[in-house]
């Protein structure tokens, strides 16, 4: 298809574009986008082209009025699709092999790889506008482009802060922590006040590990010699594994499937101090838990070099134009609307209690002004987001079959959580369970043991 790098090529390496090289400097104007067409103005004579956009992001459905009431000359007809693996990126991916896919979908950024690898994903380098590339934060732009091609514009960017219960810390004089270190004694300090309370959960799957890995420096995939090189327990990463079961052994935290009862039921009931996630997570909290507004604050991430402060992301959606769209043109029309205008953030905000954090940092401000500031005690938070989303590192790759090798991570950190095994022997199980995935695709691997 006219645009796309070939399969082949792709195959061969994917190679992450450097951030300092992944925009373009160029001023740009506040419009979405030159061809908009507003209801405002003179009725458009240009014909009017029907796209179709599959997503299972909340707020989506009010995006698309908003951007249909005020564009007469593209239409978008939504699909709302369930999330998860099994659910949309099944359809998607079914919908792809039958040659039907929609002309805009929403990926995360650990599937972007993977549905570039298979061709699902259209390049998209050649039509995102100067203007965009500016507007968009580096480091999450440089999550979607490999081998200096993009694949998928970037909707947010979620760095990791770290929740704690404000009223609780008060009550036993415990100081928020900076470092790791301050994190072990705070929850030594935690499980000293008796009961059931600990200072925090880990979790069971792969999206807080990973971002905690990446903060410490983890390179899980590496493309910069011309292949795949895969490294999942390199050095950084056990040493986020060893201190994370240091913590388990101690009885320190507790260890919870993700999305879990248990969970919920720790943070509903007070048991846990802390949380550790995504900016995302904020408005979520106010949304499952508006009786405990004013009780939390946020904060940043502890840090193992506090002179060299570093994060990882934890969660976070970009929008891919798919091989099968017949009017890719009029589909970037909208993606760009749809990241970079203040009106679209607005209608999604319109939804609900929302705390994400734009890709475009000019928007953070429609979201600080659309944002209840009372459940997290007057805080702003959006400052703090603003301030953590710098610390981002660089050069971290997702893999191209994410969903398998977080799978086999799980498992295995379930199984460790049971008895059997450890935290850095899931991650070298993760690492055996990634290999047959990657040379079924055809792709060019090393890995590195340790």
């Amino acid at each position: 298809m006219p645009g796309r790098q070939s399969r082949r090529s792709m195959l061969a390496a994917i190679t992450a574009l450097p951030l300092t090289g992944a925009l373009s400097a160029c001023s740009g104007n506040d419009s979405a986008s030159s061809g908009s067409s507003s209801t405002s103005g003179t009725k458009s004579s240009r014909s009017t082209t029907t796209i179709t956009f599959w997503s299972a992001l909340r707020g989506s459905q009010e995006v698309v009025d908003a951007f249909n009431k005020t564009h007469d000359h593209i239409r978008v007809a939504f699909e709302q699709i369930p999330s998860g693996t099994s659910g949309g990126y099944l359809k998607l991916s079914n919908a792809a092999r039958a040659g039907n896919a929609p002309d805009v979908a929403t990926i995360e950024y650990p599937q972007v790889p993977g549905y570039a690898i298979d061709g699902v994903a259209r390049d998209i380098t050649d039509m995102i506008s100067d203007r965009l590339r500016a507007k968009l934060l580096p480091q999450a732009l440089g999550l979607t482009t490999f081998e200096k091609r993009t694949y998928s514009v970037p909707l947010d960017v979620e760095p990791m802060v770290l929740h704690y219960r404000k009223d609780l810390f008060d009550e036993y004089g415990f100081e928020v922590p900076t470092t790791w270190d301050e994190y072990t004694e705070l929850a030594r300090a935690v499980r000293r006040t008796g009961g059931k309370r600990k200072v925090t959960f880990f979790s069971t799957d792969m999206g807080q590990f990973s971002g905690w890995a990446w903060a410490a420096g983890a390179r899980w995939f590496d493309t910069s010699k011309g292949a795949w090189n895969v490294s999942l327990a390199d050095a950084p990463t056990r040493r986020v594994s060893r201190y994370w079961q240091r913590l388990i052994d101690e009885d320190l935290v507790y260890v919870n499937p993700p999305n879990s009862r248990e969970a919920d039921a720790q943070v509903g009931n007070g048991l846990v101090l802390t949380r550790h996630s995504g900016a995302w997570d904020a408005g979520a909290q106010m949304n499952a838990r508006p009786q405990q507004k004013g009780l939390w604050r946020i904060a940043p991430q502890p840090q193992w070099d506090p002179a060299k402060p570093a994060l990882g992301t934890n969660g976070g959606s970009t929008f891919a134009i798919t091989k099968d769209s017949k009017h890719p043109e009029a589909a970037m029309e909208f993606i760009e609307w749809q990241v970079s205008h203040p009106d679209a953030l607005r209608a999604r905000l319109s939804s609900g209690a929302s705390s994400q954090y734009p890709a475009v940092t000019e928007l953070i401000g429609v979201g600080r002004a659309a944002f209840d500031r009372s459940y997290y005690g007057g805080q702003d938070i959006y400052t703090l987001f603003e301030q953590e989303a710098r610390k981002i590192s660089d050069g971290w790759v997702w893999g191209p079959r994410m969903t398998a090798t977080g799978q086999v991570m799980s498992d295995a950190f379930a199984r460790a959580a049971a008895g059997s095994g450890t935290i850095e022997s899931s991650m070298r199980a993760a690492q055996d369970g990634t290999m047959p995935d990657l040379k079924a695709l055809g792709l060019n691997t090393t890995q590195h043991s340790t």
